[in-house]
């Protein structure tokens, strides 16, 4: 990627971003240029939309592609769940299962299942299982351990 930084001593401060491919580092980039903090951006029906990170539900990997979905919103996303689990280590988000990341800080409700399993409440109602092998985990994430 090539920079361009130039020394300006009269008129307004810009900064123009020429991309062939929206990626997530571009994405943290405009993110912080902005002021808005972490955004994700990715496709939906209409084109594409961006959205603040806090505003997450959950994540799901279906058939090699991954979604994100808020409340209102699934953005058809670049990148895997590892890949973003990485960059976003922050405690906020947990690994529930294989192919689901969950927003901690959504979650309304929890239920006991059998099999060691738990039963996440989204806001918005929906549901999450954690699975067994993360519900451990889990338990020590509640705890504040990590």
């Amino acid at each position: 990627m090539k920079t361009d930084i130039q020394k300006i001593s009269e008129g307004e401060e810009s900064i123009v971003i020429r991309y062939k491919e929206l990626t997530p580092d571009l994405n943290k980039i405009i993110g912080i240029l902005e002021g808005t903090g972490s955004r994700l951006c990715g496709k939906t029906e209409t084109g594409t939309e961006c959205i603040n990170i806090e505003e997450l539900l959950y994540l799901e990997s279906v058939d090699d592609k991954l979604f994100a979905y808020s409340g209102d919103k699934v953005l058809k996303i670049d990148g895997s769940l590892n890949s973003f689990m990485t960059d976003m280590d922050d405690g906020s988000f947990f690994r529930c299962s294989k192919s689901m990341v969950l927003n901690v800080n959504r979650v309304t409700a929890l239920k006991s299942l059998s099999s060691n399993r738990i039963d996440a409440t989204m806001e918005g109602g929906e549901h999450i299982i954690i699975s067994r092998r993360y519900a451990s985990d889990f338990r020590r994430l509640l705890k504040g351990e990590r």
